[in-house]
């Protein structure tokens, strides 16, 4: 359920694998997605399995209607009835309340400042990426107080530079805003690794304490790969402060 997890002084960092909940396939079987196709009420039990098994009440979890853009949302609650606004990055300097990102190949950015108590989710697609979701979270973060060279960031489970094929003509585009971002799949052809360039964005804006995953969700039979599967679920990556 939990594939990976881990405490820097008081701020707390998940990812999921697609194990342990209640899905049928093709979401077999912890969905955390809620517009993915799945049952509604499927997809509120696994919701509540992840954040119980994290020690987190499922009702002080803080989702996303995630669009592939650079905005970033200051939050204090959960949205509650309200709308989920259109975000791809929220922050939060309010202990207790943990931020969910969901992805399926997308890199999940975690950010926390344990000095300052502030923390950060972020979803990087190539689209995102390019377009500065994570400075945009990094700055949202500095509002708050945090300092960038405080900042612990984890990446988690996403499709590696190797698997993420691209025409030529996308590779280069992305290439031209971030250079880090140019890839070769393993097989020789033109490819993008996000990750990469979301670590060198990371590391321009003074973060230095930085992790990524080593998972391909494309390569992981344990994770949900939009890419390989097309119809599937989507893990979470979760961040909060005690």
């Amino acid at each position: 359920m939990i594939g990976r997890r881990e405490s820097v002084s008081g701020a707390h960092f998940a990812f999921t694998d697609r194990w342990g909940g209640v899905s049928a396939a093709p979401y077999e079987a912890l969905n955390l997605g809620g517009a993915v196709g799945d049952d509604a009420g499927a997809v509120g039990v696994n919701r509540e399995l992840a954040a119980k098994s994290l020690g987190v009440d499922p009702a002080r979890v803080v989702w996303m209607n995630q669009v592939h853009g650079a905005d970033a949302a200051v939050v204090d609650a959960p949205w509650g009835g309200r709308p989920v606004p259109e975000t791809d990055a929220i922050v939060t300097a309010r202990r207790g309340l943990a931020l969910a990102v969901l992805t399926a190949d997308c890199v999940p950015v975690l950010l926390a400042d344990p000095v300052a108590r502030v923390v950060a989710a972020a979803h990087a697609g190539r689209p995102g990426m390019i377009a500065g979701v994570v400075p945009a979270a990094v700055r949202a973060m500095t509002g708050l107080g945090a300092d960038p060279a405080r900042i612990v960031a984890r990446t988690g489970p996403a499709v590696c530079g190797r698997c993420y094929e691209v025409p030529e003509a996308m590779r280069d585009e992305v290439a031209a805003t971030e250079p880090a971002a140019h890839a070769t799949t393993s097989w020789g052809t033109p490819a993008v690794d996000v990750a990469a360039g979301v670590h060198a964005q990371l590391e321009r804006l003074g973060v230095h304490d930085r992790e990524q995953s080593p998972v391909c969700t494309l390569e992981s039979a344990d994770h949900f790969s939009y890419r390989r599967d097309r119809t599937t679920g989507r893990l979470a990556g979760y961040v909060w402060l005690d």
